[in-house]
């Protein structure tokens, strides 16, 4: 069974039948809802923000065109849109919150292990947050949403080639971050050259 000829199918319909449009809603509905979420870190405003997305949706399904990429897109972009505007009006810098990330895990029992990456975790999370919020943003489709670079271009309104060439500097920025945090710091290695 072909799932994109379906979903092509079901689009057609939902632009005439709102009984079909629910069936879109229900299956995109959690993605742009976590979407949302880890952009606005606010359950309440990320179900607000979801419930308009799809208002929006609906109100211009009638005007989608198939250009060859997910329909999932068109909504991310709409989400993108609209989130955009949520921080502006409220005059906030955008932050990515990924505390609720739970796909960390440890198999093994030692605590220094398990301790040491709860620091490379908030290590990473501060690093993170550091970012500017294109950066965020792109961290969150790539890997939150497990999106590919042409979709979050699409929703993000750039080339692929530019979604890799941000995504390569952001990597090269989290790294210099990480070294700057490692470095150790000019007391501790007066100390340590007093004690040799």
């Amino acid at each position: 069974m072909d799932t994109g000829a379906d979903e092509s199918a079901l689009i057609k319909r939902a632009k005439n039948d709102k009984e079909a449009f629910g069936q879109l809603y229900e299956r995109y509905v959690d993605r742009i809802y976590n979407y949302v979420y880890y952009r606005t870190s606010n359950a309440a405003d990320a179900e607000d923000l979801t419930a308009r997305i799809f208002v929006r949706a609906m109100q211009h399904i009638g005007n989608y065109q198939d250009m060859g990429v997910p329909f999932s897109a068109w909504l991310y972009r709409i989400a993108h849109n609209l989130v955009a505007n949520y921080h502006r009006d409220r005059s906030r810098r955008k932050i990515l919150s990924l505390d609720d990330i739970t796909q960390w895990r440890v198999n093994e029992d030692g605590p220094e292990l398990l301790t040491q990456i709860m620091e490379d975790k908030t290590a990473l999370l501060q690093a993170i947050r550091r970012l500017p919020a294109d950066r965020q943003e792109l961290l969150n489709l790539k890997f939150v949403e497990q999106l590919s670079n042409a979709e979050i271009g699409d929703i993000m309104g750039r080339s692929e080639g530019a979604i890799k060439s941000l995504y390569h500097r952001t990597l090269l920025s989290l790294r210099e971050d990480f070294r700057g945090e490692q470095e150790p710091s000019p007391r501790r290695s007066l100390f340590r050259r007093r004690r040799s």
